[in-house]
């Protein structure tokens, strides 16, 4: 029997970008199948009628659904879409203890339990539901399309493959075995002290105070989730971060091994100046049909398809088109 957990949820608005008074917002919460209650922003175009294509929305991995999630969620139910922005498992407003754990399987189950809650909305089409993964997201996006049939239409945007950063570190830098024991061992010792102390040590979120010297893909991030910018209280990355030993599981699976079988449309959406672009490149080699594209949006970094960036380079415009075609 699906029972819903009792949680306290914000009821102000308290997004990173400004409240559109072309859709309405509410509220909602699902379950999925481990019985760990999620909670979702909804936005549904305020001159709806009839049962509409459904989209929902997650991501980064780290995020709130009050960043770039509900910023692309709104912004596509204001394009005629009925969408929802969820925060993931053990994160943000949803249930599941403890906090800051995830795991791949659930992650993906997350996506799912989304379609599940949009499928049997009296205004929503069933037969006509994508969904939009952001950042490590869309790499979960994208494993979710692999599984799901009901989904017909997919958008990753500045995609992370998390599962090949766990096992090779960023860039690949750290893709041989003596790394990998390396890391193995940190985490190893890291539970043993957990368990001894009763509690979960957290990685820490974006770097603060910024180093002079850090690489360019640490300041993208911490103009985004440390300034005005994009900062949040309940976002991860902008405080604690995930728990250390969280990574174990992804460092153990590897997304995107049935890529190839995906028959459904997808859009891969990434930056060209982005320090993650590689991983959309890669991704997308593996996908098959003519009903696959990858866009490469010129001159943007990571962030910037966060939240547009200082060029609104998010490309609504065709993200609308795709998946009108899609979800016909």
């Amino acid at each position: 029997m699906m029972k819903t957990e009792e949680l306290k949820l914000t009821q102000e608005w308290d997004k990173t970008f400004p409240k559109s008074e072309k859709v309405s917002h509410s509220k909602v919460t699902f379950v999925n199948h481990f019985g760990i209650t999620l909670v979702a922003d909804m936005y549904v175009p305020k001159d709806a009628s009839g049962k509409l294509p459904a989209i929902a929305v997650s991501g980064p991995f780290g995020a709130c659904k009050e960043q770039a999630s509900g910023l692309y969620a709104q912004t596509m139910a204001e394009r005629g879409f009925i969408t929802i922005a969820f925060d993931p498992s053990f994160t943000g407003e949803s249930g599941g203890f403890p906090r800051a754990m995830h795991s791949p399987d659930i992650d993906v189950e997350d996506f799912q339990a989304a379609v599940d809650f949009l499928s049997v909305q009296d205004n929503v089409d069933p037969e006509r539901i994508g969904i939009i993964g952001i950042c490590g997201w869309g790499g979960m996006a994208l494993q979710t399309a692999c599984a799901d049939t009901r989904i017909k239409a997919t958008v990753t945007s500045t995609m992370y493959d998390m599962s090949r950063v766990a096992g090779n570190g960023y860039f690949d830098s750290a893709d041989s075995k003596e790394a990998r024991k390396a890391a193995r061992e940190a985490v190893s010792r890291q539970r043993t002290e957990d368990y001894r102390n009763g509690s979960y040590m957290r990685a820490g979120g974006v770097v603060d105070p910024l180093p002079e010297d850090a690489p360019f893909f640490v300041k993208d991030y911490y103009d985004y989730y440390k300034t005005d910018r994009g900062y949040h209280v309940r976002s991860l990355n902008s405080n604690e971060g995930w728990t250390v030993q969280a990574g174990t599981s992804l460092a153990n699976t590897r997304l995107f091994t049935y890529a190839g079988e995906i028959d459904s449309a997808v859009l891969m959406i990434h930056g060209e100046k982005a320090h993650s672009c590689y991983m959309s490149q890669d991704a997308f080699k593996l996908l098959n049909g003519d009903n696959k594209e990858l866009l490469i949006i010129p001159d943007a970094v990571h962030t910037d398809l966060y939240d547009g960036g200082d060029k609104d380079y998010i490309p609504f415009d065709r993200m609308e088109s795709f998946f009108n075609e899609y979800l016909k």
